[in-house]
């Protein structure tokens, strides 16, 4: 850069024969070789010069080159915690993420680990026939072959449950169900007015929060929505302004999850303890700093990303340029979950993967459990020599191919607990330090110390287990799947204009992304709640209805709900219409059903 700008001053059109190359990409050195060897100084030093502002550039973004000063492109060690103001923390996270403070003896837990997983794998190659297709075996030349994963198969009972309780559950115009909703939960509660002031839940308020709501989720907007129910569109704007932002809709949403996490029937989707996380696109109208245009979406299209529990239930939402990498993001909400939840694994797809990642989750003490594209082709390490591993695990031995470097985490232990607790204390956001650390060069100690770390963790934990145990790959697939099925769930929802989103700034999708997961979850619990009643009535009846079906039924879906028409939200009306428990009578069981 200073050479840059020395040219640029005295106006010389000759890069100096001494200028420094060596950072320039291969795939563009031929260029300025050419140049070169012509003769011809303009045309190198325009490539020089482009190959010194990529560099810059790709400097930024990763931290290696930063600007005093900045919130942007600061030093990436001013995100983390001081060493003076780690010192006295250090101790106490340790003892939560269950870490050694010493290195040595981190290391040797790691060998440990990597040990028995791959003794696992090994007994799991060395027990699969060549002629087995099913399962993961080697084949004539020692490759990998990992066959894909056959559909689960679901009792045929637990469909023809599901649709028997889906046909026993009332029908519940969208405003109804929120209304009913709020009488247990108190979920409208959260809305509080932007200037601190905690203003009477009067009838007429918490209508004009829910009309919001709904027409932020369906995707009718403002104007529409007064149409539809007949409340003016300068006190929607109002209530909009004042009372619904992405703080007051996150308390919302942890209100609703909490609730749904105490319900009997949700323990039985799952134990809340683990949870997955996956982008949905959805197209955009008009200019947008967030869309991008993406041929295989047909236009222009924001990614929303998701954070899904084991029990169907939403706890973060984020919305992302479409073709950002998807890893940035998994452990943002993920650290940073609000509601009662006890989360230890978390699932992804390949998006959502990096060896960053890996180290982080286990760093915080949690368990990072993604299904990946390709396995057999990633890179395994070994910590010993390739003929003393291949003696000791003669069919998973081939297929370590690199070595672990203990020496780099022995070096940069210290610094690596100070960045995890600096995540899992809130000193940093997740995205940000994966990001920079993600893009970091080769000669960054501490992201070269972080991705070694991430190989460790992918190949006992992970890769390891993923080959030798088929109950592990199922868990991780029904998790994914669980995400998809909201996905449905919440294109059902945001109905209107096509589902397109129009809203130009950021906070504002945000806004309304966070509308449509308060949606998405009251659908949730809702529905969980009456397969609770509906349940109950059967089993009364004296049907043998077990758990075991239960698990394999997803709340998620929306045939009993009314989104379209007229929209009525009467708050004090629609309480009248339960029953003294505070429930809508179920409908009768179908003959057809009865007689089974």
């Amino acid at each position: 850069m200073a050479i840059v700008k020395r040219l640029n001053k005295s106006g010389a059109r000759k890069v100096p024969e001494a200028a420094p190359a060596s950072f320039v990409p291969a795939r563009y050195a031929e260029y300025l070789a050419k140049a070169r060897k012509d003769g011809d100084e303009t045309a190198y030093r325009h490539y020089w010069e482009l190959c010194v502002v990529l560099a810059l550039r790709d400097g930024l973004r990763s931290g290696d080159v930063f600007v005093p000063g900045s919130r942007r492109y600061a030093d990436p060690a001013t995100y983390l915690y001081t060493p003076e103001q780690w010192a006295p923390r250090r101790a106490d996270f340790c003892k939560l993420v269950g870490k050694p403070s010493d290195a040595a003896e981190a290391i040797e837990q790691g060998k440990e680990e990597l040990h028995a997983a791959l003794a696992d794998l090994d007994a799991t190659l060395a027990q699969a026939l060549p002629d087995d297709t099913g399962a993961v075996r080697l084949d004539e030349d020692d490759k990998l072959v990992i066959p894909p994963l056959s559909a689960e198969d679901v009792p045929g009972e637990a469909k023809e449950l599901k649709v028997e309780l889906a046909g026993m559950l009332p029908f519940a115009p969208i405003a109804s169900l929120l209304i009913e909703l709020d009488v247990r939960t108190g979920f409208l509660d959260c809305f509080t007015h932007a200037g601190g002031r905690k203003q009477s839940r009067s009838v007429d308020l918490k209508r004009n929060i829910l009309s919001v709501l709904i027409a932020n989720a369906t995707n009718l907007g403002l104007a529409r929505m007064s149409e539809a129910c007949g409340i003016p569109y300068d006190v929607l704007r109002w209530t909009q302004e004042w009372y619904v932002r992405e703080e007051t809709l996150r308390e919302a949403n942890t209100c609703i999850v909490n609730h749904h996490h105490g319900l009997n029937l949700s323990q039985v989707f799952g134990g809340g303890t683990m949870s997955s996380s996956d982008g949905q696109r959805f197209p955009v109208r008009g200019k947008s700093t967030t869309a991008r245009d993406m041929t295989i979406h047909g236009g222009q299209v924001l990614s929303s990303y998701t954070h899904v529990s084991d029990q169907h239930s939403t706890f973060g939402t984020k919305i992302i340029v479409p073709n950002a990498r998807e890893a940035h993001f998994v452990l943002d909400d993920f650290l940073g979950n609000a509601t009662d939840l006890p989360l230890f694994e978390h699932a992804t797809d390949t998006h959502g993967v990096t060896l960053i990642n890996f180290a982080l989750f286990d760093l915080v003490g949690k368990l990072l459990s993604p299904r990946i594209r390709d396995l057999g082709k990633i890179t395994l390490i070994r910590d010993e020599t390739p003929t003393e591993t291949v003696k000791r695990y003669p069919h998973a031995g081939p297929l370590l191919s690199a070595r672990w470097n203990e020496e780099l985490i022995t070096e940069c232990w210290p610094d690596l607990l100070r960045m995890a607790g600096s995540l899992k204390y809130g000193q940093a956001t997740a995205s940000l330090v994966v990001g920079k650390w993600s893009a970091a060069s080769r000669q960054n100690t501490l992201a070269a110390a972080l991705k070694e770390w991430g190989m460790l963790r992918r190949t006992p934990l992970h890769a390891a287990k993923y080959l030798s145990d088929p109950a592990y790959r199922r868990k991780i697939a029904r998790q994914l799947n669980k995400g998809e099925s909201l996905h449905a769930l919440r294109r059902d929802l945001h109905y209107a204009q096509q589902g397109a989103v129009t809203k130009p700034a950021l906070a504002d999708q945000t806004d309304q992304a966070w509308c449509l997961t308060v949606l998405t979850n009251s659908v949730i619990t809702w529905t969980t709640e009456y397969y609770s009643l509906a349940v109950r009535q059967l089993r009364v009846a004296g049907r043998d209805v077990s758990d075991e079906l239960l698990a394999h039924i997803s709340p998620a879906h929306s045939e009993n709900i009314n989104f379209f028409g007229v929209i009525n939200v009467d708050v004090e009306a629609e309480p009248a219409k339960l029953d003294g428990g505070g429930w809508r009578p179920l409908r009768p069981v179908a003959t057809e059903m009865a007689l089974m």
